[in-house]
């Protein structure tokens, strides 16, 4: 239970002064629901203000601060400006411009003859030097406690940087002096300041990178301490061992032989699968490394011990995928393998809950709903987690909490995951790597081609057809509005449409399963030979005869995006082509991102250069089914971070004991504070 200390910060942010219906919509946009949300939302910049006596052409482009005079008003026709002519004490001239019709505000705020301070960005407009929308004019006597410096906030439309800033003095009011988590003796060494100051001092000046980095110290060691208190929690639990017999996995008639790679992994888990102690294992595997294959044996070792699996899907569309697959690779072995999703209703699902609790269900694939209430396993022994990164902690507590004893839990991911954010994610797993492709998989070949050559892509496509094959063709993230996003995949569509007729498919996330199911069938049988789609194809789809797959807008994906999409072709033996299109206007790290998509193959190469060119404003990720990212460390500081924090973390638990010594107790109110308190919960149920 969160401490009562903290109530004020997680209040709704609507507690704030001055936040009715119409401010918490921007609010409501940029993720600020409550107030300890708005606390945490640091400014990215700022705005020196200079104090200037007088109007200096030599000062266009910069933001001044300076006593003005309004001599007279000047308004256009319609909406168009108005402009206030104002002059300097030495009667130097100046125009306030303002746009939309704003005539009586700016008269109201400048009324001729009255001198007001001034702040805005000053500019050439021919000869002359104009203010376009300053930043404020005021009297004099309202002027005095005008900061110099000014924290620019990232911002949503409907809100200023200046009221966000206001909002985060009050959200810093209502903080409270919190006992100190870090070792003293850290603390010293860096010189940083207490939490609530290092937290006011940021707001204040956002240039200070000694409070900034003691803030994402802070989020780092309540991660790691969050997933050591986990692994420990799990490791206490008591399990037991699945020993399998080796009758199911040598009837597995498999036309190929593991990989060096897949068979040293099996020999892992099988280990871990032995052990009482319940496996907490993380399998990496680039996109077609073969990681269902490895969870499948996994999954045969649980049933010969006699124990159920279950495999935990983050799509319907993957589920299923993964259920007939499942089927026809164990087709003619005594293994009883369902499916669950939150679409099977009536007599399916009483047949398929009914069989899982008498334990004729061996295996059960699913989405979330495998772990609801009126699920229930009669022996759970080992469950499978995959595209890891879209489930959290509290989920997976969900699922465990259907076995009798801790059940073993294997995790993969297809994204390639830096060295660095795998301990920040997974610091409480081991992990192993299939860093080995099958043998006949063929490199896909990427090529980057700029949008005015569309009509040379649509024609290659045409070709591409009417040679049999098949072909995905990705539509743009556009603002990262979904319905953007689906209203260009259905223009892009009906364009196709126009030339290949019924040939042409479309999927995206807002259909209904049955809808999503029947265009994925089509795709798969053959009958369409280009499926449109959003990224709802991401992870998963799996159609060996779809060589080429064409992204539109490429530079506006990251890295790990387009190598999952990319990972879509390249499923069978023939040679897969993947045609990046890229808009006019290119920004270093998009042109840098293209580039080594065209270079290169590897997933684990591409995650790394991925890490290092987020750059220091981007945040490493949004929350995810519950899985809380990082706010206020950016990539940078996390990887110089993480190896004190992580140190840090386990001399509180060796040495200075735990939760429940002196600084355990301040360190329990960080993990609240920075919501890694499932990793409290798990240590409290285990």
């Amino acid at each position: 239970m969160r401490p009562d200390i903290l109530n004020p910060l997680f209040a709704e942010v609507t507690a704030l002064k001055g936040i009715g219906p119409g401010l918490a919509k921007p609010l409501d946009r940029l993720g600020l629901s409550r107030v300890v949300d708005v606390a945490f939302h640091l400014p990215t910049g700022w705005v020196d203000r200079l104090a200037r006596d007088e109007l200096d052409m030599a000062d266009a482009g910069r933001t001044i601060a300076i006593t003005l005079t309004a001599q007279s008003y000047r308004s256009s026709a319609g909406r168009g400006p108005t402009r206030v002519q104002a002059t300097d004490a030495r009667g130097n001239s100046v125009s306030l411009v303002y746009f939309g019709g704003h005539s009586g505000w700016a008269k109201k705020l400048a009324p001729i003859g009255e001198p007001r301070r001034v702040s805005g960005r000053l500019e050439h407009y021919g000869q002359e030097l104009q203010i376009v929308h300053p930043d404020y004019v005021l009297p004099l006597e309202e002027a005095e406690d005008t900061p110099e410096r000014e924290a620019i906030y990232p911002l949503s439309e409907g809100i200023t940087s200046k009221r966000m800033g206001h909002l985060a003095a009050q959200a810093i009011e209502r903080a409270p002096d919190l006992p100190e988590w870090i070792e003293p003796g850290l603390l010293a060494k860096h010189d940083w300041p207490g939490w609530r100051a290092a937290l006011a001092r940021v707001h204040s000046d956002p240039s200070d990178t000694v409070a900034r980095t003691r803030l994402a110290y802070d989020e780092i060691f309540a991660n790691q301490l969050a997933l050591m208190l986990v692994r420990q929690s799990s490791r206490a639990r008591r399990g037991r061992a699945l020993v399998g017999t080796g009758k199911l996995r040598e009837a597995l008639r498999l036309p190929y032989a593991l990989t060096g790679a897949q068979a040293r992994t099996v020999r892992e888990i099988e280990g871990d699968l032995a052990q009482a102690q319940p496996m907490l294992r993380l399998l990496q595997g680039d996109v077609g490394a073969g990681k269902t294959l490895v969870a499948t044996l996994a999954m045969l070792t649980a049933v010969e011990a006699g124990a159920q699996a279950a495999l935990l899907a983050p799509t319907e569309i993957l589920a299923r995928q993964h259920y007939e697959s499942l089927r026809r690779m164990l087709a003619g072995l005594p293994v009883e393998v369902a499916v669950l999703t939150g679409r099977d209703k009536g007599r399916v699902r009483e047949a398929t809950l009914m069989g899982l609790a008498a334990g004729t269900i061996d295996i059960l694939i699913g989405t979330h709903a495998i772990f609801q209430e009126a699920v229930s396993y009669k022996d759970l022994g080992l469950m499978v987690v995959d595209e890891q990164h879209r489930f959290g902690v509290a989920q997976r507590m969900m699922l465990q909490a259907k076995a009798k004893a801790a059940p073993h839990l294997l995790a993969m991911t297809a994204t390639p995951i830096p060295r660095t954010l795998t301990l920040a994610n997974y610091g409480e797993m081991d992990v192993s790597q299939l860093d080995e492709m099958p043998p006949g998989r063929q490199p896909i070949e990427t090529r980057v081609i700029s949008e005015d050559r569309l009509g040379d892509v649509v024609d290659a496509l045409g070709r591409h057809l009417s040679d049999d094959g098949q072909a995905y063709w990705v539509c743009p993230l556009v603002e990262e509005s979904e319905k953007s996003d689906l209203a260009a995949a259905e223009a892009r569509a009906e364009t196709l449409r126009a030339r290949f007729g019924d040939r042409v498919g479309l999927v995206h996330g807002k259909m209904k399963p049955a809808e999503k199911d029947a265009a994925m069938a089509a795709f798969a049988s053959g009958q369409l030979g280009v499926l449109v789609a959003t990224t709802v194809i991401e992870v998963g789809v799996d159609v060996p005869n779809a060589t080429l797959i064409v992204i539109e807008h490429a530079d506006r994906f990251g890295l790990a995006q387009l190598h999952q999409l990319r990972g879509r072709v390249g499923r069978g033996s023939g040679r897969s082509n993947c045609l990046l299109i890229r808009g006019g206007a290119l920004s270093e790290t998009s042109r840098a991102r293209l580039a080594l998509m065209r270079e290169t193959n590897d997933g684990f190469r591409i995650a790394e250069e991925d890490l290092r060119l987020r750059g220091a404003g981007e945040l490493l990720g949004t929350r995810q089914s519950g899985e809380a990212g990082f706010r206020l460390a950016t990539p940078e500081m996390l990887t110089s971070l993480l190896p004190i924090a992580t140190d840090d973390a386990r001399l509180l638990i060796d040495r200075d004991g735990g939760l429940d010594g002196a600084r355990g107790q301040a360190a329990r109110t960080a993990l609240y504070l920075f919501e890694r308190d499932a990793g409290v919960a798990l240590l409290r149920s285990g």
